[in-house]
């Protein structure tokens, strides 16, 4: 009995994008900016196209839809605004709020409604902006698998029913298909293929799969149907896990205008003092109105926020997810720049240097049979051993099965044999008697191999550095102003040490805690902004101390979490990608702050002597908000490669 299973396309689905205008009116703020923009177009028709204003009822009938927008819309944006300024001791957007209510006092209704324009427009382009800035996130949450071809009964021939990932429970047995999504986390029991599982480790090749194999959600499977079983729910699945840390962060990402709120402090002092100061000299208090309009900082407002969003975009262009906008005032001026050693200056690819075999075993026939179950694992040191073999030349005999449990190491049947690749603890539950064969221990990593359940051989290893590591250490001090570099490992020191000489770090720490790893960096912060990069999971409470903490990779959903950036292709030239666009985003956003503030002081001093009416201050100040939005914009304006350093071709000298 055969039965046949249709797979259901899995390719991206249609998804209609929000176009820029639908976006930005999806909020309220949105809404209101454009509610304004007509009240303030009918205001204008009905006073320069009819005579209604001759009356007094007339005059209050023309200024009725200014009144309206800023009574209905502008009453709860100066709420929020005075309750957000206080929670923050003052800034920028209070300015606004006095404009406006100076505005309303002094009955200068179409300049209240300029203003807020300004401020319910600001809003709503940055709430735009940072949906556009999400799209990342928004496809990983699409590509998510949602339909699961699970087994009735224990083999196919008893049927297959298509259900919803989620239905899927622990212990189900699910058939993927060719080119289709994995749907949950588990092992294989059936089938003999691949899977291509880089969009979710950034490794770019596709991973043997056999019996015994793991494999994740979200992978995408080769040529050959595989029946998997399930090993938790599609809610625990990695893919769930690293959407929803990247979601979570989007949606609980910090505020934007720390730089605002700082500059916007003492701005704020002084155009009102020189609305005082314009109102006492004159005595007529639509020059202190004249002042603080022309003053209302959307320079700030907006330029800085459309910078941030601008490098957000930037960045996920270059494989790099900003977790954190905050961090992008400080990773481009970073003092120190901190490392863990595996994955980070290394590849995190170990490399076989050694084998050590018992008596009378031959050490390229126990390789191969080594290398024929390690093609099917996703330890870290599998690779190696393949690799060693290849290199060697070596035939791989065939295998009958092969299984790999945590703690338990890695089991098979190669060639009509029993092989276990486990550590010293496995070899002492199997064979204690052949632990005094071992090597010394002092340096490396290494792996156990038994052969019928008998010691037959200790490969070692060493992680092999980045070809490009040195060049870059190099790098940083001339291109980026860093002082300091260290590196901060779990691994023996002497390890560690050796790592350090060969790329050019003095300052070094092994064999530390992820206790004493997050002790030196929260020390080392107190002294200047600092970096952390990092891969693994005991690296997570160090980059939650850094100024900026940068996970190479997702390999870990905890590190991913704790990270404020994620360099998703662990490479070191996207590493410097992250600290050009901090650097670029810092620098315009500046350039857009003070410059337009520039202007906007220029302007105060003229309305302190009656050259600027309040009308007139509204209206230069629109177009100074053009002026900096329009180069804040530049952040993400750029096609040309940032970084300038090649890790594909290291260089000598820096």
């Amino acid at each position: 009995m055969e039965t046949s299973v249709t797979a259901p396309a899995t390719s991206a689905r249609p998804v209609a994008r929000d176009s820029a205008l639908r976006t930005f009116a999806g909020s309220r703020e949105g809404l209101l900016a454009i509610a304004t923009v007509v009240a303030i177009a009918v205001y204008l028709a009905l006073r320069f196209l009819t005579d209604l204003d001759a009356t007094a009822t007339g005059e209050w009938l023309v200024r009725s839809p200014l009144v309206a927008v800023v009574v209905v819309g502008g009453i709860p944006l100066i709420i929020e605004v005075v309750r957000n300024a206080i929670r923050s001791a003052g800034g920028a957007d209070m300015l606004a709020a006095v404009s406006i209510i100076t505005a309303v006092i002094l009955g200068e209704w179409l300049v209240a409604a300029i203003i807020v324009l300004m401020l319910s427009g600001g809003e709503a382009l940055e709430d735009a902006a940072s949906r556009r800035a999400s799209a990342t996130l928004d496809a990983l949450a699409r590509r998510s698998p949602t339909v699961a071809h699970r087994l009735r009964g224990a083999v196919l021939a008893d049927g297959v029913d298509d259900v919803h990932a989620d239905e899927v429970e622990v212990g189900d047995l699910v058939l993927v298909l060719p080119h289709e999504l994995c749907p949950v986390d588990g092992e294989v029991v059936d089938g003999h293929g691949a899977m291509d599982e880089s969009y979710l480790t950034g490794e770019p090749y596709v991973v043997p799969k056999s019996t015994g194999s793991q494999v994740i959600s979200g992978a995408v499977n080769g040529e050959v149907a595989l029946t998997v079983r399930a090993e938790k729910i599609a809610a625990d699945s990695r893919y769930a896990k690293i959407v929803g840390v990247l979601r979570e962060a989007e949606e609980n990402r910090p505020p934007m205008r720390r730089l605002a709120d700082r500059l916007g402090a003492w701005y704020t002092v002084v155009a009102l003092t020189l609305g005082v100061i314009g109102w006492v000299i004159s005595g007529d208090p639509t020059r202190f109105l004249a002042v603080v309009v022309v003053a209302t900082p959307c320079p700030l407002l907006i330029g800085v926020p459309v910078a941030i969003i601008g490098a957000i975009s930037l960045a996920a262009k270059r494989g790099i997810i900003i977790k954190n906008p905050a961090m992008l005032e400080d990773v481009g001026r970073v003092e120190t720049v901190m490392f863990d050693k595996t994955g980070t200056l290394t590849y995190g690819r170990p490399v076989l240097t050694e084998i050590h075999t018992a008596d009378g075993v031959d050490g390229d026939e126990v390789l191969a049979m080594a290398a024929a179950v390690e093609v099917y694992s996703r330890h870290p040191l599998a690779s190696a051993i393949v690799d060693a073999a290849a290199e060697r030349g070596l035939d791989l005999p065939p295998i009958d099965s092969v299984g790999e449990k945590p703690g338990q190491g890695l089991v098979g049947v190669v060639d009509g044999r029993s092989l276990r690749l486990t550590n010293r603890r496995g070899l002492a539950a199997v064979d204690p008697d052949s632990l005094p064969l071992l090597p010394d221990t002092e340096i490396g990593m290494e792996s156990v191999i038994l052969v019928d359940d008998r010691y037959a051989a200790t490969v070692r290893f060493s992680d092999e550095p980045r070809a490009a590591a040195t060049d870059f250490v190099a790098h940083l001090p001339g291109s980026h102003g860093v002082k300091h570099m260290m590196i901060i490992s779990g691994d023996r020191e002497a390890e560690v040490r050796h790592l350090a000489d060969k790329v050019g770090i003095t300052e070094v720490y092994g064999g530390v805690s992820p206790e004493g790893k997050l002790e030196i960096v929260r020390e080392r912060t107190k002294h200047g902004p600092t970096l952390f990069l990092g891969d693994g999971i005991n690296d997570a409470p160090a980059m939650t101390a850094a100024s900026a903490g940068v996970a190479f990779g997702a390999s870990s959903d905890v590190t991913a979490e704790a990270a404020d950036a994620v360099v998703l292709d662990s490479s070191l030239e996207r590493l410097d990608d992250l600290l050009h666009i901090g650097a670029r985003m810092r620098r315009i956003a500046l350039q857009s702050a003070i410059g337009g503030m520039g202007l906007s002081v220029i302007g105060m001093i003229l309305a302190v002597f009656g050259l600027l009416t309040p009308l007139a201050g509204a209206i230069a100040q629109e177009v100074i908000d053009i002026a900096a939005i329009l180069n804040s914009a530049r952040v993400v304006m750029v096609s040309r490669k940032l970084s300038d350093f090649d890790a594909a071709a290291p260089r000598t000298t820096d």
